[in-house]
């Protein structure tokens, strides 16, 4: 896939309307807004995954935040979530700048993607098992485009690793049978990648301290020297 088929899978993904549910739900909080956003302009689609689109790391997250890239058009852009992810990717020299605020605020990512594994954002931040089903052929064919690049996919909470691990296993690579249980910090060979699961950061795990950010900053330590670590092509 070329940067030009890449462009059109993200144009056909903002035009998605498989599942009924999200649609509805994704669209009536872009109408009726947080009082915070009152005279923002919602953008109430799918969200295209946003950065690098020859990256070595892929990062996999649940779904867009209601107030967050449903608001802003653009992955972890706008809430708390992506506060801690950019700057922690721009500690680790992935980003040009650790803060994320819109969709025009000079934000460049460097050798990462950002996707989902739901493109809308869900009621109670809860897809059902059908909408993660529905949703998973737009990661399929992320995956295809990245095939020639990408060393380490980075998942986000339970929800992105088990997907992860769903998608690729089905696609045939050598995803371990049984699948490690999720946790902090583990590491799966799977062919020439490496799954890097973390936890996500939700408010619910940083504010709790579940998730400290050197703990989140040791993930993307460790995803820097696991690309440096292999650079060979495919």
């Amino acid at each position: 896939m070329n940067a030009s088929a890449f462009e059109k899978l993200q144009a056909s993904i903002t035009a998605c309307r498989r599942c009924p549910r999200l649609v509805k739900w994704r669209e009536q909080v872009a109408r009726e807004k947080r009082a915070a956003f009152r005279d923002h302009d919602y953008w109430g689609r799918p969200v295209q995954s946003f950065g690098d689109p020859n990256a070595r790391v892929l990062i996999v997250g649940l779904a867009p935040a209601a107030h967050g890239a449903n608001r802003t058009g653009r992955m972890f852009t706008g809430d708390r979530s992506g506060d801690w992810l950019y700057r922690a990717l721009h500690k680790a020299g992935f980003a040009n700048q650790p803060h994320s605020i819109s969709r025009d605020d000079g934000l460049e990512l460097n050798d990462v993607l950002i996707t989902a594994a739901v493109r809308c954002a869900p009621p109670a931040n809860k897809p059902h098992p059908t909408e993660r089903d529905a949703c998973r052929r737009w990661m399929e064919q992320e995956l295809d485009h990245l095939v020639h690049s990408v060393r380490v996919i980075v998942t986000l909470g339970s929800f992105a690793y088990l997907q992860t691990l769903r998608i690729l296993s089905d696609r045939g690579d050598s995803v371990p049978c049984p699948r490690p249980r999720f946790s902090h910090g583990t590491e799966l060979s799977i062919g020439s990648m490496t799954v890097l699961a973390s936890y996500h950061p939700s408010q619910q795990n940083t504010f709790t301290g579940k998730l400290t950010e050197e703990m989140f900053n040791r993930i993307w330590t460790r995803a820097r020297q696991l690309i440096e670590k292999n650079t060979s092509p495919f």
